[in-house]
């Protein structure tokens, strides 16, 4: 065939593959949404999930389904979802956190989360708070410190499990504090929770809407918000930072994120979509009454995130050691 000739067939073959790439993005979707949770029902991830997948459903005219795949920080759903087919029909809702900090506690991950993820949107934040039961005394932040360091390796701090953000939150306090305490994972927040209540465990770092009924009822003692600047669902209690330990933060930032070769028309049009959801007055009402606050975010703005949290958090676990085999 001339040279002429094959030009000619190589930019039609061209012309129909960008034609049929946007026939596709127009009818997307053509079945159900599959979102994976990588905790149980009821957490705090799940809930995130849970305020958008109705009202997501609705505007995208097909089933939004949660997926939850506990287990593993996190990390049996992420892999479910970064090995999906990228047709734009699963989905992960994470802590954006818990995934930066997968890429560098996991020695043996089977996924990449800068390449085999892809972010699409965000849909709120929710602050960390540290909290101790009633048998601790220490009424705050440089007293709790103070205590730890009377009695090294006598505190212990329960978490959702290995290499959740909440667990990373307590290896940072303990890393910028100067102190030794003992962290115990549970396979969840609720059973670390039920343990903090009844005195197994001193200390807890948890999701500000999971913590807030017993911090309410006196159960618990908030000492402080793991966010750079209060919350306005409880702007009595100090950041960390102001509290006691400066510069100490954590971001509650919950983002979706998709298989890294989705394409990028259904991805923007995710995107779009998920901050219509957000910022719906049913939505936002649901987010705060969940001491969440909505947020938006351009995928490249996740991106950058995303990448400056892997880096942050690679540091923290270098300096900590907290390594999971």
């Amino acid at each position: 065939m001339p040279m002429k000739s094959r030009f000619r067939l190589a930019l039609a073959i061209a012309a129909c593959a960008l034609c049929t790439s946007t026939v596709s993005a127009q009818s997307w979707p053509t079945r159900p949404i599959h979102i994976y949770v990588g905790f149980p029902p009821g957490g705090g991830v799940d809930l995130m999930a849970r305020a958008i997948n109705v009202e997501l459903g609705q505007r995208l005219g097909q089933s939004v389904v949660i997926d939850n795949r506990p287990g593993s920080g996190g990390n049996i759903a992420a892999l479910q979802a970064a090995k999906a087919d990228a047709d734009g029909t699963t989905l992960l809702v994470s802590a954006i956190s818990s995934l930066a900090i997968g890429a560098s506690i996991y020695k043996n991950l089977q996924y990449d989360v800068l390449k085999d993820l892809t972010p699409v949107a965000v849909i709120g934040s929710v602050p960390n708070v540290l909290v101790i039961n009633q048998n601790v005394k220490a009424s705050n932040v440089k007293e709790l410190i103070a205590l730890a360091k009377a009695h090294p390796g006598t505190l212990h701090f329960g978490s959702a499990g290995n290499g959740t953000t909440v667990h990373m939150a307590g290896e940072l306090f303990k890393l910028m504090a100067g102190i030794d305490m003992q962290h115990v994972p549970y396979k969840g927040a609720a059973p670390a929770m039920s343990d903090l209540l009844g005195g197994q465990v001193e200390m807890m770092f948890d999701f500000l809407s999971a913590a807030q009924p017993h911090i309410k009822s006196g159960k618990l003692r908030a000492l402080g918000v793991t966010s750079a600047a209060r919350s306005p669902a409880m702007p009595n209690v100090p950041t960390i930072a102001e509290a006691g330990l400066p510069g100490y933060a954590v971001l509650g930032s919950f983002g979706v994120m998709a298989p890294s070769a989705t394409p990028a028309a259904v991805l923007d049009k995710l995107n779009a979509e998920i901050g219509t959801v957000v910022a719906s007055p049913a939505v936002r009402a649901r987010l705060l009454a969940q001491a969440a606050t909505p947020e938006a975010m351009s995928r490249a703005q996740l991106q950058s995130v995303l990448k400056s949290e892997t880096a942050k958090w690679a540091d923290v676990v270098k300096k900590t050691g907290a390594v999971i085999e």
